[in-house]
């Protein structure tokens, strides 16, 4: 009987840890959105800014330089993964502007030296890549999501599998004047073993539902 209380416990807990997890939200939408995108046409995602929180054993077992080559990675992921996203809403006529491709951002990127977007302006990146808009924020988790940093981080310090759990923190800044016209903070609890794509389509699928550039 004690077993199967605490069990039954267990179970309830679990069940209100990922409520706890899927509740945090927090979104802001400028509230001239609409009109300050009227005329919006193309916008770009900028690679994330990744922070993968390992536990101490396995810090003892990856450089600075590793962890930072595997964030690098998982930031990409995340851009990588939200274009295919915004792609599927095109295709289905939901989104009303088109979205650069990741190459194309990062190539333009790299021929600009910038290693990191963050030390420019939205106005600024917007010129430089030909947008109306960009897309940038962060992605914090406590292991990696995309299968190859899983990999890589197994083959490191033999750690593998992907995380369940995940936040987001994405902004859309208009590319005339650098205004935040949109915020979306999320954490999200995904089932054993979600990647990248799984994480994003979970969070895309409900921040979507305000975001003004889709129906």
């Amino acid at each position: 009987m004690y077993k199967f209380t605490f069990k039954l416990f267990m179970a309830i807990l679990f069940t209100m840890n990922l409520s706890s997890l899927n509740a945090q939200t927090n979104l802001y939408q400028h509230p001239d959105f609409e009109s300050k995108t009227a005329d919006h046409k193309v916008i770009a995602i900028l690679p994330f800014k990744a922070n993968v929180s390992l536990r101490p054993k396995q810090m003892k077992e990856i450089s600075q330089e590793q962890l930072k080559e595997l964030e690098k990675n998982e930031g990409l992921s995340v851009q990588s993964a939200m274009y295919s996203w915004f792609l599927k809403r095109k295709k289905r006529g939901d989104l009303f502007v088109d979205i650069q491709d990741p190459k194309r951002t990062n190539a333009l990127l790299n021929q600009n030296d910038l290693t990191d977007p963050a030390t420019v302006t939205p106005e600024a990146l917007a010129s430089i890549l030909g947008v109306d808009a960009v897309i940038s924020g962060t992605f914090e988790t406590d292991k990696p999501m995309s299968d190859g940093a899983s990999i890589a981080l197994g083959l490191l310090v033999g750690f593998w599998g992907s995380t369940n759990a995940a936040t987001l923190n994405m902004s859309v800044n208009d590319g005339s004047d650098g205004e935040l016209l949109w915020n979306y903070n999320k954490r999200v609890a995904g089932s054993l073993g979600s990647n990248t794509d799984q994480l994003i389509n979970k969070l895309m699928r409900k921040a979507s539902r305000r975001l003004g550039y889709t129906d």
